[in-house]
């Protein structure tokens, strides 16, 4: 089911319908999602290397919000993530924002997600450095999601962690005892007063009526790569699928979801312009990063991770960025080349 023909059918009711709530953001990655893979995109004039097969191909339109685009980019990351795993076990905590914050988050989130990220890296930050087992720096993924199954506007951050850290005063790396790494309650309290100080130092006013207790998980999830695929899915491409999408009549559009209780394939159905509604309320600000390293794992550390992974006994191997994947000939499948580019059409 093509997303772009969803929303060429559905535009004109939905920004009829939620104009007033509409970021610039959203305008602006619609179009982009119309255009994919069309000449209002711009064409590639390519030539197969062994044959004389040679034609315009339309390109696309490179959004990260496209399910269409951004492949590449996500198994580059998840290959970058790759290249630095340890032997060690990991761990996985998510921070949640209340139900009452989430229209208030909607409106300013450029903001506001700086703000949590900040909150959830210093309290977990802290709390390696201060824990019995640990009393270490730690070194972690963090990963903006905005969605829930359902794909209502559920905002929270999820953290991946190796259960170890590095104690700069001794010079030495030091493995977490046991497989429990933080109190869940007491992240959610220190998690909570500092995102409150924060907004609060920033000028806004919070919802009257949010819970005094926020929800924190911290789970252990054994070695960090199914953890790290889990995290990829969403990084640079829409929170949706198409495959997903699954029935498109009578003005309804209907998509697949798994529970994440019971595991089962379920199914909502919403009006066409309420779907994109709901899809679209998940694009972030521009040029927001929506994934960031911290600690011996951000990219800036590279010489303290190589050490410790020298320490851990780990084998480097060099890495080499995964190459792009190249046009095939539809008639021989060798390799096309690209001879020219013609810009989009003006109605683009």
């Amino acid at each position: 089911m093509e997303l772009a023909e969803i929303i060429d059918q559905y535009q004109s009711a939905f920004l009829e319908k939620y104009s007033a709530r509409l970021l610039n953001g959203q305008i602006q990655a619609m179009r982009a999602l119309q255009r994919c893979r069309t000449p209002d995109s711009g064409e590639l004039y390519v030539h197969c290397t062994q044959c004389e097969q040679a034609h315009w191909k339309p390109m696309s339109c490179g959004h990260r919000f496209c399910p269409k685009c951004q492949n590449h980019e996500a198994s580059q990351w998840l290959e970058r993530q790759q290249a630095k795993l340890l032997p060690v076990e990991y761990f996985m905590a998510t921070f949640t924002l209340p139900k009452g914050l989430r229209s208030f988050v909607y409106y300013h989130q450029k903001t506001v997600y700086s703000i949590l990220f900040q909150c959830v890296v210093s309290t977990l930050k802290d709390f390696g450095l201060s824990s019995d087992k640990l009393g270490a720096e730690v070194g972690m993924t963090a990963v903006l999601h905005t969605h829930s199954r359902q794909l209502e506007f559920h905002p929270h951050i999820h953290v991946v962690l190796p259960g170890g850290g590095i104690d700069k005063q001794r010079r030495q790396w030091k493995k977490l005892k046991g497989q429990f790494l933080f109190n869940e309650f007491a992240l959610a309290k220190v998690f909570r007063a500092r995102f409150i100080q924060a907004i609060n130092e920033a000028g806004f006013y919070l919802p009257k009526g949010l819970p005094k207790k926020w929800v924190v998980d911290c789970s252990h999830v054994g070695k960090g790569l199914p953890a790290l695929k889990y995290l990829s899915r969403y990084l640079y491409r829409g929170v949706l699928s198409e495959k997903n999408i699954v029935a498109n009549q009578d003005g309804r559009v209907t998509f697949q979801y798994t529970d994440s209780k019971t595991k089962k394939i379920q199914h909502r159905t919403l009006r066409g312009e309420d779907f994109l509604s709901l899809l679209f309320q998940h694009i972030l600000p521009k040029g927001f990063r929506r994934v960031r390293d911290y600690g011996f794992l951000h990219p800036n550390a590279k010489k303290l991770l190589s050490l410790v992974q020298l320490i851990l006994n780990v084998i480097i191997q060099v890495f080499t960025q995964r190459p792009r994947p190249v046009f095939k000939c539809p008639k021989c499948q060798s390799p096309m080349a690209i001879l020219m580019f013609r810009r989009p059409n003006k109605s683009g």
